[in-house]
This record gives C-alpha cells, sequence and structure tokens, in this order.
C-alpha cells in the first residue's frame, strides 16, 4: 500500500489535534541544554542582559556603561562589569523519514503523524528555531512552517521518490545547522550499518534523538502457509512459504537488527525511543521516550 492511501489531510488534522494536547503534557527535551544562539527565553552559554546574573570582569573601553558594578566603584575606585547570562532560542532539525514502509499501514501512518505534530508543537511553544526537512533516501525537502500548519506536507512525499527506494535516508544531504537537538522520525526498516545515519545527527555538536515508530505486527508476526509478501519501498511482490523454522529465523533477525540499531546509539550518544502504534499516543510515549529523555514531562 503506497503512503497516498494512508495519509490524508483529514487525518493530519486529527493527528495535529491530538499532538496539540499531548504537546501540553510531554515536550521535547529542551531545558537540559545550554544553548548559544539567537535571543529568547532559554538560558546561553554566553553572556547577555537577561536578569540572570553571572559574574563580574574589569571593564574594558567599549563595553556598555549600562553594566557597570557602582557599587563596586564605590568600594573600589576601580570598573568592573556586571555579567548576565544570554537569553537564546534553542534550535531544532526536525527530519521525517517518508520512505513508503513509515505508511504502508493505516495505524502506524497514524503514529508518524502524532509524533511528526508533537515534535513540531512542542517546538513551537518553546520558541525555538525550528527546521522541518521531509526525506526518502537521497531526496529531500525542507517544510515550510505554513505547509505544515495546511497539512500540504504530505503533498511534497511524491517529490522524495529516491532511484534507489530501499536506500536509507542521507542525512549528509540535509543542511543541519550546528548545537542544535536533530531530531528523526524513523522506522530505521532498511539494511545497513547504523552509523553512516547516526554521525550527521551528531556533528557540529549537534544531539540526535531517534523516535522509532513500529507495529506489533512487524515485531510479532503471525505468518503460517503461503504469502505474497509486497516490499513496502518497492512495490515489487514475492510468494513465500512461511514454516515455523522461516518465522523464527525472521523474529531473530528482527531482534538483532535493533540489538544494532541500540548499541550504535549508545557509542554515539543518540537517544533511540521506540514507539508502538497500537496504543493511546500518551501511554506510547511514556514506555520508551519519556523514561530515556527523548521527550519529557512538564
Amino acid at each position: 500500500m503506497k503512503s497516498s492511501v494512508t495519509l490524508s489531510h483529514d487525518l493530519c488534522h486529527v493527528c495535529h489535534h491530538r499532538a496539540i494536547a499531548a504537546s501540553s503534557r510531554i515536550r521535547l527535551p529542551l531545558r537540559s541544554r545550554v544553548w548559544k544562539g539567537q535571543s529568547g527565553e532559554f538560558a546561553g552559554a554566553g553572556t547577555g542582559s537577561s536578569l540572570d546574573f553571572q559574574d563580574h570582569r574589569l571593564y574594558v573601553p567599549g563595553d556598555d556603561p549600562r553594566h557597570i558594578n557602582w557599587q563596586a566603584y564605590a568600594r573600589t575606585g576601580s570598573y568592573s562589569m556586571k555579567l548576565y547570562r544570554e537569553e537564546v532560542r534553542p534550535v531544532v532539525d526536525l527530519i521525517l523519514d517518508v520512505s513508503a514502509s513509515m505508511f504502508f499501514d493505516a495505524q502506524k501512518a497514524e503514529r508518524v503523524c502524532d509524533l511528526f505534530y508533537l515534535c513540531v508543537e512542542s517546538a513551537r511553544r518553546s520558541g525555538a528555531s525550528l527546521h522541518i526537512h521531509v526525506i526518502s533516501g537521497d531526496k529531500s525537502h525542507l517544510v515550510p512552517y505554513e505547509a505544515m500548519i495546511s497539512h500540504r506536507w504530505i503533498d511534497l512525499i511524491a517529490q522524495c521518490a529516491p532511484d534507489n527506494p530501499s536506500m536509507p535516508p542521507q542525512l549528509q544531504q540535509i543542511s543541519l545547522r550546528p548545537h542544535a537537538i536533530r531530531l528523526l522520525i524513523s522506522d530505521l526498516l532498511f539494511a545497513g550499518e547504523p552509523e553512516p545515519l547516526l554521525r550527521p545527527l551528531c556533528q557540529r555538536q549537534g544531539s540526535g534523538i531517534l523516535l522509532v515508530p513500529y507495529l506489533p505486527a512487524e515485531m510479532d508476526p503471525e505468518w503460517s502457509g503461503n504469502y505474497e509478501m509486497i516490499d513496502a519501498e518497492t512495490q515489487s511482490r514475492h510468494s513465500h512459504r512461511i514454516e515455523p523454522a522461516t518465522l523464527k529465523r525472521y523474529k531473530e533477525a528482527y531482534v538483532q537488527h535493533f540489538a544494532l540499531w541500540k548499541q550504535a546509539t549508545l557509542r554515539q550518544q543518540v537517544i533511540m525511543a521506540r514507539v508502538p502504534s497500537v496504543v493511546d499516543l500518551q501511554k506510547a510515549l511514556h514506555i520508551e521516550a519519556i523514561s530515556l529523555g527523548a521527550l519529557e514531562t512538564y
């Protein structure tokens, strides 16, 4: 089943409103970071003009005289400057994998949209500088905020058709900003080593977070007998007879696949949280996303 079958503006509207409600209780882990960048309400790593006093230093010509510590001058006869913690806006780069496996099932497509809108709304509430990207293989698009609000971002999915549909997202082709929290929403159902995808999430002092929607039927299918399997990415069909031994090998390979991803994320210091698609959104986020620090509660 292709993405256009299960994705619609009506579905996006429902998911967006559910995400708005969830964002009043659950948010991105932005307040645990020290930020550098544009002015805003979060504590930064430099000094500025907020009311959060930080330190003193000697006056040098050209300093703003409004920040001279006149009480200290009266005592010592020397000019010194009051330093305050600068206020900055957090930086969030949100990347949505729009490969076909993300939308082949209605429940999974709905959970993908839930996570996408929750991240957007949490960033918006925090006043973060937000860039939104959709990507499939080596094709990506920057999504204007207006297109997200009007749900026209789903029209960009058709423009993200890679030459090789089985190719993992090529994140190195996206212009990711320094010091950003980089959120990737992907089911990770592609072959290959995890590191090439994880490295761009960590470069230039970025912090990587993976939110991984999944279906129980992907993890623990109840196949038995003859099936015509459809590759979600290429839409190619293959006939298979599923014996108990075949099913066992599949389940073992699935577990091993995500064990490798978990090990790689620990090495790269990227948070990975899997999010089930058949559970209430807030309950699903409490299973791993909140306990592992990918998201946090108010």
